[in-house]
């Protein structure tokens, strides 16, 4: 931004511009976590089932089909809330649905906390999956659209850290509220009941996105809010170029599939798929049952504890991730995290055909896995996601690409005990093994490189490839 200076005082005018600069940049990451509250019960309300469900088997009398049912319902909701995400956020306004995710999540913890019977413990974690497939989608996306562009890449940033968060704040409050005994489940649910009136007052202070005003022609409230993130100036010239942008983005869903965005379109719904199915969310959703089934004399609280190192791991990892992504290339991340994965799933298989396996042997190979899917599948997915298509059909893309992922992580998860009752444990790892063999394969022969390009240079390359 050009220095605002006082004439006669160039000095103070540069002191001035700096402070504001800062007062600006404070500004947006303090908007921009509010917004990553969302991230944050998405992670929690995705892992608490790890460390609930052994307890709700006991509550309940659970068979193994009704354990994937009350994993999957989460699951089911998250569907319907990325279906309706974009509809919803296009016509109320970002902030507005963000305020209707608050509200679903508060009502899902408590609603799952008090349930009489198992369906209405279905219906509640339904409610929440419908929260985390709205916030999945709309809260990246108001981030991306208030931050300026000099510090974008790392509030969005912020959002997948405030997920990883999540999932090892659910790991530890299970183990910590596991020596409460058998009722400890509704007060694992219940405790999400925190952060989504957290989000919901925070959200009654944040501005709304400036995109999302300027499309509905609201340009003073939109420059307002622009001049509060970038300054007067900078703020100004957004105001032009959104204004710009708008007048291209005349995208249909049916643009999507037109032949010179077929591949690319493909490929970010292939990526969203291989990501969910090669098989990382039988270890988030039922790491404990795993433990308890191979080390049944160590109890509850030794089953869930375990995910507390594993949720370590992935948050320590998603961090270097985020690091590598500028520096490694997104291409070179997604194969090794695919190929690693793969091994680690073979290991996996090994371990869980040994009738008492080392539990060192099984601990390492676990947290091998986690590690390989959060250095790479896990970011560096959503970030193709947004980067492979262009600006004109974007958004739709994104929605597609977001419900696919949603279906074959219910299916996954829907299928994992089913699949291991059919093939054995081992033969399940060896299946997702395979899975992690087939992304590696697909990486290499088809996702190009998108580091240090620019969105109109990864556009111009699928148009070549076309001719």
């Amino acid at each position: 931004m050009p220095s605002v200076s006082i004439p006669g005082t160039p000095v103070g005018g540069r002191r001035e511009s700096l402070s504001q600069r800062r007062q600006e940049t404070v500004y947006c990451w303090l908007v921009s976590g509010v917004a990553a509250i969302a991230g944050l019960l998405f992670g929690f309300d995705i892992a608490v089932i790890n460390g609930a469900i052994v307890f709700l088997r006991a509550q309940f009398h659970l068979n193994d089909f009704q354990t994937e049912l009350a994993v999957s319902f989460l699951l089911m909701g998250c569907i319907a809330g990325a279906a309706i995400a974009g509809w919803l956020a296009d016509r109320h306004g970002r902030r507005r649905v963000l305020s209707i995710s608050a509200l679903l999540f508060g009502a899902s913890s408590l609603a799952a906390a008090l349930p009489r019977t198992f369906a209405e413990f279905g219906a509640a974690r339904m409610v929440g999956g419908v929260a985390i497939g709205i916030a999945s989608m709309v809260a990246p996306l108001y981030i991306a659209e208030v931050a300026p562009a000099r510090i974008r890449g790392r509030l969005v940033s912020l959002n997948q850290m405030a997920i990883v968060t999540g999932i090892l704040l659910a790991y530890f409050t299970n183990w910590v509220l596991s020596f409460s005994g058998a009722a400890s489940w509704r007060w694992m649910f219940a405790v999400a009941l925190v952060p989504a009136l957290a989000l919901f007052a925070g959200i009654l202070l944040v501005p709304e996105s400036p995109r999302w005003l300027m499309e509905k022609g609201r340009e003073g409230d939109a420059c307002a809010v622009l001049e509060r993130t970038e300054g007067v100036e900078e703020g100004q010239a957004q105001v032009e170029r959104i204004r710009e942008s708008l007048l291209e983005e005349a995208g249909t869903f049916h643009d999507l599939f037109a032949p010179s965005l077929r591949r690319p379109m493909y490929l970010i719904i292939a990526l969203a798929v291989l990501q969910q199915i090669t098989g990382i969310n039988t270890v988030l959703f039922y790491g404990s049952l795993l433990w308890e089934r191979e080390f049944h004399s160590r109890g509850h609280s030794s089953a869930i504890g375990m995910n507390t190192l594993i949720g370590l791991v992935n948050f320590a990892i998603t961090v270097l991730a985020l690091w590598l992504i500028e520096r490694s290339g997104r291409r070179a991340l997604l194969m090794f995290s695919s190929g690693s994965m793969a091994i680690c799933q073979l290991l996996l298989g090994i371990v869980f055909s040994i009738r008492t396996p080392p539990a060192l042997f099984m601990l390492g190979s676990i947290l091998l896995c986690v590690a390989a899917f959060a250095v790479g599948l896990g970011p560096v997915t959503w970030t193709l996601m947004a980067e492979l298509l262009p600006t004109n059909v974007r958004g739709k893309a994104m929605s597609v690409a977001n419900l696919a992922l949603w279906v074959a992580s219910c299916a996954l998860t829907f299928t994992f005990l089913s699949l291991v009752h059919a093939l054995t444990a081992t033969g399940a790892f060896f299946l997702y093994s395979s899975l992690c063999a087939l992304t590696f394969l697909l990486v290499w022969k088809l996702v190009p490189e998108t580091k240090g390009r620019t969105l109109e240079e990864i556009g111009e390359f699928w148009c070549k490839e076309q001719r």
